[in-house]
C-alpha cells in the first residue's frame, strides 16, 4: 500500500496551486481600473534618450508618483511606456542628472541627459531581507555589479571578486576547470577550517556550498566539484558583500563570516529584446618553475653518488647508469602541464513584458578542456527563467526566479603538475613509435598511465523561488517567500588493471571502482511584515520575519573490484567484490524569527536595530535556540548647515558605527548525539553495529562578536568618494574537536573551547571620476585591505594537543616550523635551532618559529575609460604575504628526480658558502632528516607578495546606422594576463604548492542584441 502524505509529498503541487490560484485572482483583479484613474486615457509615449551626442542605453523612465510604470531605454536610447496626457516622466540613470518632463498630451518626448555624479548617494543596495539608499546605509556592504562581471571570462562566479573588494579575500585554488575558491571575509573566525564559509543567498535563498567530493572519488585536485559552479556569472546581475554586525546581524548565526547576496537579472518592461553572446578563449599556465637540465641535473646525481661513497651506481639508477640516455632532455613541464585549454562559451537571453508583466528567460553552454594531455571536457549547460507580475493597482506583486544547471566533468586521475616538477629531464619517451605507453623495459612508471583512470563528475542543481507580496494599507506590506534547492551529484574514480606496467600481467580482477552519489534537498518559506511611515522630520520602517528551512542530504559511496572485464566497470553488478562505504540520510532544521527598527530624523541621522532568535537541529535539547543582534548609526554631517557653509567642496560626508553579535554552527549534524553505523561484520547472519563518535549534549553557540567604526567622504560633488573602515570581530566558545587518547577509540569530541580570536583591521576605499566628458570618460577605482588576526586567549594551550599549532598573541593562521640557522660550511648539513637546548632537533620541541602565511594586505586598483563607442577595463590586484617556495614539495636533493635550477649552489666541499646543503643519492640519513626539517622551516618560506594584471577588457560598440536590426559588441578579455613577483616558484597566490596554479585565459567574444 502507498502512502501519499499531502504535506511531504505533494509540496511542489501544492505550492503550484497556491501561485496558480493568486495568479488568477491578481489577473482577474487587474481588470478593474483603479476609481482614481478612470477619467485618463492612457496612451504610448516614445522617445529617444542621449547624453547630447550618442544614445544613452540603460535609462530607467517612470511616472511621476505611479511607482510601478517603469521602462528602460534599448541600446539605442528609445524608450516606450503608458502614461496619461497630463502625466510628468521623470529619466534616471547611475551617474546622470534626473530630469523630469511634462508629457502634455505629447506622444514623442527626446531628452538630453547630463552628467551628475551625485546619484551615486541615491543608488538602492540590496541589504538581504530589505534594501536601502547608498547614502542611508548605516552597515558595511560592498558590491559589483553585472557590469564588472561580464567583462571577465570566469566560470565562477567568486572570480569575478578577486581584488574588486575591500576586506574579502578570494583564491583561486586550482588552474583545473571546475576547481573551487576559498573565499575569506576579514579574516578568520573559527579555529576550525571549515568553519569560516560565508553565507550563500541567491535570489533570497539559503545556498549549501558544503563540498560534494569524497576522498576516493576525488583527485588531488583541491576544490574539485564545488557546488558554487553551479551559477552562471552571465546571469547576475549584482553581489553584495556583507561585513559588518549592522549588515549581518539580520542573518543571526549564518552571518558569522559575512553573507554574500547573489541577485539574477530580471526581466524589463518594453519590447521584446534576443541579445546572443559568445566568446571563445584559450587558457595557459602562466608561470612554470625553472628546473634543472640534463647537464645540471646528471652533475647533481652524480655528485651525490660521490658524496655518499659510491663508485658503482645502483642497478635502479637508471638515468646515470646507462639505462637511460645520458644526453636526452625533455621539458616535462611543457609535456605534462604545457597544453592548451580551449574554452567555449554562448548564451541566449530573452526578454520583455508590459507594465504589469516582464519576464526573462536565458539560456548557456560552456566547454572547457586542461592543460594536460588527454581529452578532459568540463561541459557546463542551464537555464534562467525570471517572471514578475503585479496588478495594475500595485496591490499585489509577484517575482518568480529560478536557474537549473547541469555540470559534466571529466577530471584527470591526478594532477600533472607535481610530477612534472620531479621527472628527470632525461627519463625515457612517453610513447613507443607504434603509440603504446612506453615503459622502458621496466624501468620507469610512465606518468600517462595514470590517463587509463578516469573522474567522472556529474551536477545537476535547481534554485527557485518564489516571492509573494501584497499592499495590507499604505505603507505596509505582507511579503513571503518560497524557496527551494535540489541538487543531485554522481561521482566516480576507475582504477582500471591497464593503469599498471603490462609486465606485471594484471588483468580486470584487479581493476576497481569508487562512487559516489550525492543528493541535497533544501526548502524554505519566509513569511515577512514591513512598514513604513513618515511625520514630521521622522521616517520609521519596521521589518518582522521568520524563517524555517529543513534540508535533507543523502549520500551513498561504494567500492567495487574484480571484474570480468573492463568494459564492464560502470557495472556494478559483474563486480566479484561490492561493498557499501557509507549509506546516511542526515537532517538538518533550522528556524528563525527576526526584526529590524530603522529611525531616520531629518533626513541626517539614523538608527538601525536589529535582532534576530535563532535554532539550529546540530545543537542539543537547552541549547539549539540563541540570541543574536546589533545596533547601527549613522551621522550625515553633510547635511549639517555649518558643514554646508563653510566646507563648500565636501559633497557628502558620514560617519558611521556597529557592534554586535552574531553565531555560528557550522560543525556538522549528530554531533551531540551517539551514533552508530554497520562495522560491515556478520555475527550471526547479522550485520553488527560500531559507534561513530563519543556525544556531548552540552556544547552551545560559537559566538563572535563585531565592532565597526567607518567614515565616507565625498568632493567635488562626489566625483571623489573616499571611504575609510575600522573594525574588530572577536569569536569566543569556539567549536571544536576536543582531541582524545588513544585509549577511548576516539580522536576528538565535539565541544566548546574556551578560546578567543580577533581579527582587526582597515579598509579603505576610493572612487574618482578623473575626466567626465560627453566622448570621453575615466574613472578610477581603488581598494586596500590591512587585516590582522590575533588568538587572544587559549586557557592551558600549553599541555593542550594544539600547543603544536597555535601561540597565544599570535595568528591562528601560522605555521610553526624549524628556524633555519643555514649550511654548516663544515658538513653541508642544513642546521636549526635548538629551541630547548637538548642538543636534539625533534618536531614536537624545536618546531616552535611562528610563520604567518595570511596576507598582510591586499587590494586592487581598476581604471576604465570610454570613448565613444569604445570602453577599456582593467584591473591590476595586490597582495603582501608569504608562503612556501619551492624547497617545500621538491623533495631531497639528489634522488632520483629534477631539482629547481636555484639548487645548483649547493655544498660540494669544506668552507663553502651557500644556501643548500650537500647532494645525496639518499643514503645519507642525517642529509635526507635534515632535508624533511628544511621543508618545515622558515627556510622553505620566502616573499610571495605579487602585483597582477588581473583582468583587462576591450569592447567596442559598432555604430547602430552599420546593423539596422540589431547592436554588436566586440569584446577581448584576458585574465591573469601578467604577474610581477619575486616568488621562488610558480604562482605565487598558490597556497597549495605543486598543483596547477590559475591559468592566462585570453577570450574574444561578439554581443548581438535584436
Amino acid at each position: 500500500m502507498n502512502n501519499f502524505s499531502f504535506y511531504k509529498d505533494g509540496k511542489a503541487l501544492y505550492c503550484l496551486i497556491f501561485i496558480g490560484i493568486l495568479l488568477s485572482f491578481s489577473s482577474v483583479y487587474a481588470k478593474y481600473p483603479a476609481r482614481n484613474n478612470i477619467n485618463f486615457q492612457l496612451h504610448q509615449v516614445q522617445g529617444t534618450i542621449t547624453d547630447g551626442k550618442n544614445p544613452l542605453p540603460g535609462v530607467t523612465i517612470t511616472v511621476k508618483n505611479k511607482q510601478n510604470s517603469t521602462a528602460i531605454s534599448d541600446y539605442s536610447g528609445q524608450y516606450s511606456i503608458s502614461a496619461s496626457p497630463n502625466d510628468t516622466l521623470v529619466f534616471y540613470f547611475i551617474g546622470l542628472k534626473k530630469v523630469s518632463i511634462p508629457i502634455r498630451g505629447q506622444k514623442l518626448v527626446n531628452v538630453n541627459l547630463e552628467y551628475d555624479t551625485t546619484t551615486l548617494q541615491e543608488v538602492k543596495i540590496n541589504a538581504g531581507y530589505y534594501s536601502v539608499k547608498e547614502s542611508e546605509r548605516t552597515g558595511s556592504i560592498a558590491k559589483i555589479s553585472s557590469k564588472d562581471i561580464e567583462k571577465q571570462p570566469v566560470s565562477n562566479i567568486l572570480a569575478a571578486l578577486q581584488g574588486r573588494m575591500a576586506g574579502v579575500d578570494v583564491v583561486q585554488e586550482t588552474g583545473v576547470p571546475g576547481g573551487g575558491f576559498s573565499i575569506n571575509i576579514r579574516g578568520t573566525n573559527s579555529l576550525r577550517t571549515n568553519g569560516n564559509t560565508p553565507l550563500y543567498i541567491i535570489d533570497g535563498v539559503p545556498y549549501s556550498s558544503d563540498p560534494l567530493s569524497y576522498n576516493q572519488t576525488s583527485t588531488t585536485i583541491p576544490g574539485e566539484n564545488s557546488p558554487l559552479n553551479s551559477i552562471n556569472p552571465n546571469d547576475i546581475e549584482s553581489l553584495e558583500i556583507l561585513k559588518d554586525a549592522d549588515a549581518t546581524a539580520i542573518y543571526g548565526s549564518r552571518g558569522a563570516n559575512g553573507v554574500v547576496l547573489i541577485t539574477t537579472k530580471k526581466g524589463k518592461s518594453g519590447k521584446t529584446s534576443f541579445v546572443v553572446t559568445t566568446s571563445n578563449g584559450s587558457g595557459k599556465v602562466t608561470r612554470m618553475l625553472d628546473l634543472m637540465n640534463t647537464e645540471q641535473y646528471i652533475k647533481m646525481r652524480k655528485q651525490a653518488f660521490a658524496n655518499d661513497g659510491i663508485t658503482k651506481y645502483p642497478s635502479r639508477a637508471y638515468d646515470v647508469n646507462g639505462k637511460w640516455d645520458q644526453t636526452r632532455y625533455t621539458d616535462w613541464q611543457k609535456e605534462l602541464t604545457g597544453g592548451t585549454s580551449e574554452i567555449l562559451s554562448n548564451q541566449l537571453s530573452i526578454s520583455g513584458g508590459s507594465e504589469q508583466t516582464h519576464f526573462l528567460i536565458s539560456g548557456n553552454y560552456r566547454t572547457e578542456s586542461t592543460v594536460f594531455p588527454g581529452t578532459f571536457l568540463y561541459k557546463k549547460a542551464g537555464a534562467h527563467l525570471a517572471l514578475d507580475h503585479k496588478s495594475e493597482n500595485n496591490k499585489f506583486r509577484l517575482n518568480f526566479s529560478a536557474g537549473y544547471t547541469a555540470q559534466k566533468n571529466e577530471l584527470p586521475w591526478t594532477d600533472f603538475t607535481l610530477i612534472s616538477r620531479n621527472l628527470a629531464p632525461n627519463a625515457p619517451s612517453l610513447y613507443h613509435e607504434n603509440g603504446n605507453l612506453n615503459w622502458e623495459n621496466n624501468t620507469w612508471q610512465n606518468p600517462l598511465a595514470n590517463l587509463e583512470g578516469k573522474n567522472k563528475n556529474a551536477t545537476y542543481d535547481l534554485i527557485a523561488n518564489t516571492v509573494l507580496t501584497f499592499e495590507i494599507a499604505e505603507g505596509l506590506d505582507f511579503k513571503t517567500s518560497l524557496g527551494f534547492t535540489n541538487l543531485n551529484s554522481d561521482a566516480s574514480r576507475t582504477s582500471p588493471s591497464t593503469m599498471y606496467n603490462p609486465s606485471f600481467n594484471y588483468g580486470s580482477e584487479y581493476s576497481s571502482i569508487f562512487l559516489n552519489t550525492i543528493g541535497r534537498q533544501s526548502t524554505i518559506i519566509e513569511p515577512q511584515l514591513d512598514w513604513n511611515t513618515s511625520f514630521g522630520a521622522s521616517e520609521i520602517n519596521v521589518l518582522l520575519g521568520g524563517t524555517f528551512q529543513n534540508q535533507q542530504t543523502k549520500t551513498v559511496i561504494q567500492e567495487a573490484s574484480g571484474f570480468s572485464s573492463n568494459s564492464l566497470i560502470y557495472d556494478l553488478a559483474s563486480a566479484s567484490y561490492l561493498s557499501v562505504e557509507n549509506n546516511e540520510t542526515i537532517n538538518y532544521k533550522y528556524q528563525a524569527f527576526y526584526g529590524r527598527f530603522n529611525y531616520i530624523l531629518y533626513n541626517r541621522y539614523i538608527l538601525n536595530l536589529t535582532g534576530r532568535r535563532d535554532g539550529s537541529s546540530r545543537f542539543g535539547p537547552g541549547n539549539q535556540f540563541a540570541l543574536f543582534g546589533a545596533i547601527g548609526a549613522a551621522w550625515l554631517f553633510c547635511k549639517e548647515k555649518a558643514v554646508q557653509d563653510y566646507l563648500p567642496f565636501l559633497s557628502f560626508g558620514k560617519l558611521r558605527g556597529s557592534y554586535g553579535t552574531s553565531g555560528n554552527d557550522q560543525i556538522g549534524d549528530y554531533q551531540f548525539l551517539d551514533t552508530y553505523s554497520s562495522s560491515g561484520y556478520h555475527y550471526q547472519n547479522s550485520n553488527g553495529l560500531m559507534p561513530l563518535r563519543l556525544y556531548n549534549p552540552d556544547f552551545g553557540w560559537e559566538t563572535n562578536k563585531k565592532l565597526e567604526v567607518a567614515l565616507e567622504l565625498g568632493f567635488l560633488k562626489d566625483r571623489i568618494m573616499f571611504t575609510t573602515a575600522w573594525y574588530q570581530n572577536r569569536s569566543s566558545s569556539q567549536l571544536v574537536g576536543m582531541p582524545l587518547p588513544g585509549t577511548t577509540g576516539f580522536n576528538s569530541i565535539q565541544s566548546n573551547l574556551d578560546a578567543e580570536v580577533q581579527n582587526s583591521g582597515f579598509e579603505f576605499t576610493l572612487r574618482s571620476v578623473n575626466i567626465q566628458k560627453p566622448n570621453f570618460n575615466w574613472t578610477t577605482e581603488f581598494n586596500l585591505s590591512i587585516a590582522k588576526n590575533k588568538l587572544l586567549s587559549f586557557p592551558g594551550l600549553e599541555i593542550s594537543p594544539y600547543k603544536n599549532d597555535y601561540i597565544v598573541g599570535q595568528p591562528i593562521t601560522i605555521r610553526k616550523l624549524f628556524h633555519s640557522k643555514g649550511v654548516n660550511p663544515q658538513t653541508g648539513i642544513y642546521e636549526f635551532e635548538d629551541v630547548n637546548g637538548d642538543g636534539q632537533i625533534t618536531y614536537a620541541d624545536d618546531r616552535q618559529t611562528p610563520c604567518n602565511l595570511s596576507p598582510k594586505y591586499f587590494g586592487g586598483l581598476q581604471n576604465q575609460f570610454t570613448y565613444k563607442g569604445w570602453q577599456l577595463n582593467f584591473l591590476f590586484q595586490f597582495v603582501k604575504q608569504l608562503n612556501f617556495n619551492f624547497a617545500s614539495t621538491q623533495g631531497y636533493a639528489g634522488t632520483l628526480r629534477n631539482q629547481p635550477s636555484e639548487i645548483v649552489d649547493s655544498w660540494s666541499q669544506t668552507g663553502d658558502i651557500v644556501p643548500y646543503q650537500i647532494f645525496t643519492s639518499g643514503t645519507n640519513q642525517k642529509a635526507m632528516q635534515a632535508s624533511e626539517y628544511f621543508a618545515e622551516s622558515d627556510g622553505a618560506v620566502s616573499d610571495a607578495s605579487y602585483i597582477r594584471l588581473k583582468n583587462i577588457s576591450l569592447s567596442y560598440d559598432l555604430a547602430s546606422k552599420w546593423f539596422k536590426i540589431m547592436n554588436c559588441r566586440i569584446s577581448l578579455q584576458a585574465q591573469n594576463l601578467i604577474t610581477i613577483t619575486s616568488y621562488k616558484g610558480a604562482d605565487p597566490e598558490f597556497k597549495d604548492a605543486g598543483f596547477l596554479p590559475p591559468l592566462r585565459i585570453i577570450a574574444a567574444g561578439f554581443q548581438f542584441t535584436f
